[in-house]
């Protein structure tokens, strides 16, 4: 039977593919539009199950805060080039818009979503049979608080969200904080949240080069606390120093805009490291 390009376009339209995969996939299907997006739907298993063994570390990382929730979803491939395509990237904000919508608890849930008649998981399948290429939804992040603010860093290789414990944030402020997140990449908020386990790793670390240095036992527990102090400094976002301006932490930082004010939580998604 003849084939459209109406109905080519609209197929593809449907599913992502390209205008030659949608007028094989009608042809084969006789024009029946059902049968031809199950067509290519098995195409995009095959090409996927083909290139399950190859790397998709690039891909396109995106936030976006409203309403005191925020998420970060990183879609990744296997090329720049794919990762840089319209297409591509209007699918990883599409995906973001079902998980703000849908708020789900993990990457997998999310990808068990309703997403155009489908789910987020076999949408994705089938874009693998459009590009040919292995994609995968590597990160799903996200935080709900008093302000949530998003960063998204140009090239789309990096985003963080950042939570605050009260409503209405200077809107300078938090984006400030949140490019810190992205610039320094913190360990944790507070000392508080950084595991015994990591600690006194950092300890024994300190305590092993003093040793080689020649320094004797007695003193090796506070110079192992003086390095920990400094690890502190180093990864914890309250203390860090301010990118803007390294007399202030990023705590005092904040402070001087509201008292009051304090990180809650973060998140910090990058393709680049």
């Amino acid at each position: 039977m003849a084939v459209t390009m109406a109905d080519i376009q609209h197929l593809r339209k449907m599913t992502g593919a390209g205008m030659m995969d949608c007028k094989s996939a009608l042809v084969e299907a006789e024009g029946d539009f059902d049968k031809a997006v199950e067509i290519i739907r098995k195409k995009g298993q095959a090409v996927a199950a083909k290139r399950e063994d190859r790397e998709a570390s690039e891909g396109c990382v995106i936030a976006k805060t409203e309403e005191g929730h925020g998420a970060i979803v990183a879609l990744q491939c296997e090329t720049d080039f794919v990762a840089k395509n319209a297409d591509f990237i209007a699918l990883t904000e599409q995906i973001l818009d079902v998980a703000m919508s849908n708020k789900p608890k993990s990457l997998d849930e999310l990808l068990a979503l309703p997403m155009k008649d489908s789910t987020v998981a076999e949408l994705i399948t089938d874009r693998i049979g459009a590009t040919g290429e292995k994609m995968e939804l590597g990160y799903y992040e996200y935080i709900t608080a008093p302000t949530v603010v998003g960063y998204i860093h140009p090239g789309n290789k990096l985003a963080t969200i950042v939570g605050f414990n009260k409503e209405n944030v200077d809107e300078n402020v938090s984006r400030d904080v949140a490019m810190q997140v992205a610039a320094m990449n913190p360990l944790a908020v507070t000392s508080d949240q950084i595991s015994e386990e990591l600690k006194e790793k950092e300890m024994e670390i300190a305590r092993d080069k003093a040793r080689e240095g020649g320094k004797p036992e007695h003193i090796l527990d506070r110079i192992a606390e003086g390095s920990l102090q400094k690890f502190y400094k180093e990864n914890t976002l309250m203390q860090q120093d301010y990118v803007k301006d390294s007399k202030l932490t990023i705590e005092e930082y904040i402070k001087e805009n509201d008292k009051e004010l304090t990180v809650t939580e973060f998140k910090r998604v990058s393709l680049n490291a």
